[in-house]
C-alpha cells in the first residue's frame, strides 16, 4: 500500500501544484530518510510553489501546535530563495533546540538577504531570554549574543536588522545593551530605532526605563504610542495610570487596546475602576480588551485568599 507521504510526492512531481492542506500534514514528524526524500523533491519545485508551501506549512503550524514541520524548515533553511529561508526561520518560532543557534547566528551574519537576517535575529530572542532563565547552557546563549551585538552595532547592517537584533537583545541585562538602547532613544521619532528601543525597554523589565517610556506615550506617531503604552504596562509604570486612561481614548484602536493591557497589568484601585467602565463601552472590541485586561488585573493584582474562598463554595 502506498504511504500517504508518497502520494503527496508523486503529486507534486506530476503536478508542482499547491496540495490540499489536508495532504501537507503528511509533512509532519519527518524522519531522516523521508527528509531526503522530500529534498530530492522539493529542490526541483517551482520557487514560487517553494514560497507557497513553506507558508502555507507555517500558517498550518501556528494553527495546530501538534503538527511538526521541523524538519521541513530546517530543510528550508537552506534553499535558494530568500523567502523561502525566511519563512522557514519563522516556522521555527518554537523550537527550542540549542542546536539552531548556530544555524541562526550564521544567517545574522551571513545570509545575502535582509528579511533572512531580520528573522534570524528575531529568532534568536528566545534562546537569549532561555540563556537569562538558565534554561539553556551558557555557550549556546553567547553565541547568539555575540551575533545580535555584532548587527546592532553595525551602522551599514539594514535598520530592520537592527531593529530585530535589539528587541532581542533587550532581556540581556547588562550595560551594553543598556546603551544601545539609549542609543536607539535618542534617534528622531521618525526613526523606526526609537520605536524599537522603546519595545526593547518594556522587555527588559527594567524599572529604570520608566521615565523614558512615559515620555513617549503622547508621541505624534501612533506606532511609539502604542509601544510606550505596552512597555508601561510590561515595567507596571503605575505612574502612568492617569495616562494610559487619556490612551484609552486615543484615535488609534490599536493604542486603546495597547492602553487598557497595560492597565491590567500595572493593577490599582484605578486601572480597576478605568476597567470596569470600559467594559460596558459599546465598541464590541474595546468591551472585549478590557475584559480581558480585568481578567489579567484580578489575575496578577487580586486578593488570592479572596479567590480561594469563591472557589472552595463553589458546588463541585
Amino acid at each position: 500500500m502506498k504511504r500517504p507521504l508518497d502520494g503527496l510526492l508523486d503529486e507534486l512531481r506530476a503536478r508542482a501544484a499547491m496540495p490540499a492542506v489536508a495532504s501537507l500534514y503528511t509533512l509532519a514528524g519527518l524522519e531522516a530518510a523521508d527528509v531526503a526524500r522530500v529534498r530530492e523533491v522539493w529542490l526541483n519545485l517551482p520557487v514560487e510553489l517553494r514560497q507557497r508551501l513553506v507558508a502555507r506549512l507555517v500558517e498550518v503550524a501556528e494553527a495546530d501546535f501538534e503538527a511538526d514541520f521541523g524538519a521541513l524548515f530546517r530543510m528550508g533553511l537552506e534553499d535558494q530563495d530568500a523567502e523561502v529561508r525566511a519563512a522557514a526561520v519563522e516556522g521555527l518560532w518554537e523550537d527550542e533546540d540549542v542546536r539552531l543557534v548556530p544555524l541562526l547566528a550564521a544567517a545574522v551574519r551571513q545570509d545575502e538577504a535582509a528579511i533572512v537576517r531580520m528573522a534570524a535575529a528575531s529568532s534568536l530572542g528566545r534562546f537569549i531570554l532561555l540563556g537569562e532563565l538558565e534554561k539553556i547552557r551558557p555557550a549556546p546563549q553567547a553565541i547568539a549574543y555575540e551575533a545580535l551585538l555584532a548587527a546592532c552595532r553595525d551602522v551599514e547592517e539594514d535598520v530592520k536588522v537592527r531593529r530585530r537584533a535589539l528587541e532581542s537583545l533587550a532581556y540581556v541585562s547588562n550595560e551594553a545593551v543598556a546603551e544601545l538602547i539609549r542609543r536607539a532613544y535618542a534617534v528622531p521619532e521618525d526613526d523606526k530605532m526609537s520605536t524599537s528601543a522603546v519595545f526593547a525597554m518594556g522587555r527588559s523589565a527594567d524599572p529604570r526605563w520608566a521615565y523614558q517610556v512615559r515620555q513617549k506615550l503622547f508621541s505624534p506617531n501612533p506606532e511609539l504610542r502604542y509601544e510606550a503604552a505596552r512597555a508601561c504596562g510590561e515595567l507596571q509604570v503605575t505612574e502612568a495610570v492617569p495616562e494610559l486612561e487619556e490612551l484609552a481614548e486615543d484615535a488609534d484602536s490599536e493604542v486603546q487596546e495597547a492602553a487598557l493591557w497595560a492597565l491590567g497589568q500595572i493593577g490599582g484601585d484605578r486601572a480597576r475602576r478605568i476597567l470596569e467602565r470600559y467594559c460596558r463601552s459599546r465598541d464590541e472590541a474595546t468591551r472585549i480588551a478590557a475584559e480581558a485586561a480585568l481578567d489579567e488585573l484580578e489575575f496578577m493584582h487580586g486578593d488570592l485568599s479572596e479567590l480561594l474562598g469563591r472557589l472552595a463554595k463553589e458546588p463541585e
